[in-house]
């Protein structure tokens, strides 16, 4: 099937929802269920990133997370990714099609840390992985790095237990900086970057890559990072 026919279809399934407002109060009502959903699921893997860093505050010298923060996508982003991929805006495909309608983003002080974090929640048997993007290893030609993992939590309600994904992204602190500055240029969604600051903004990260490895080295080296794994 072409983009084409694609696109005609989900405008064609679009305009039938409309015409019924019956349906869109009833699809209203599903969605926001379904959010409540992300939301529990968000929780539960923050909570379990939440233990792991108080486990080590009083276990060990030093925390691999730095800091831990979430999200849930926007209804309008949600429909618009829908789009994009030619899929109509129901929450059947918004469940099974879209994996990163809940994200979770947790920042580490070394590269090191990013797997380290990235394994103590794998290991644990509720949580079970869909997919990882190791962008650390390989990064995007734009120069963005980070470690993606996308996993599905059980979440028990009153009367079911459901598998929601989340995608959580793991980084270093310098490699959130990058990504956040690189955001804020690409501030239109429309708007296509220069070559040479695309090669400027490359030139930037593989900097700062290097500056990571510097420091992890530096810890490595030190008396009270002798018993860490790096």
């Amino acid at each position: 099937m072409n983009t084409e026919v694609i696109l005609r279809k989900t405008a064609e399934d679009n305009k039938k929802l409309l015409a019924n407002p019956g349906a869109i109060l009833d699809m209203a009502m599903q969605f926001q269920q379904l959010l409540m959903m992300y939301e529990s699921a968000v929780k539960q893997i923050t909570t379990k990133f939440e233990i792991l860093e108080s486990e080590f505050e009083s276990k060990h010298e030093r925390n691999p997370i730095e800091n831990i923060s979430s999200r849930i996508k926007e209804p309008l982003s949600i429909a618009e990714k829908l789009q994009r991929k030619g899929l109509s805006v129901t929450i059947d495909n918004m469940v099974n099609k879209l994996y990163d309608i809940a994200g979770i983003r947790v920042t580490c002080p070394f590269i090191s840390d990013v797997y380290h974090v990235a394994k103590m929640l794998l290991q644990q048997d509720d949580v079970k992985l869909i997919e990882m993007k190791d962008y650390i290893k390989n990064p995007k030609p734009s120069g963005y790095r980070s470690l993606h993992v996308i996993v599905k939590v059980g979440v028990y309600f009153s009367d079911e237990k459901r598998e929601i994904p989340v995608e959580i992204q793991i980084r270093t602190i310098a490699m959130d900086f990058w990504a956040a500055l690189e955001h804020q240029l690409h501030y239109k969604k429309d708007y296509t970057m220069p070559a040479d600051v695309k090669k400027e903004l490359k030139s930037c990260a593989d900097t700062i890559h290097n500056t990571d490895l510097r420091m992890q080295e530096i810890a490595k080296n030190l008396p009270e990072f002798k018993d860490w794994s790096f």
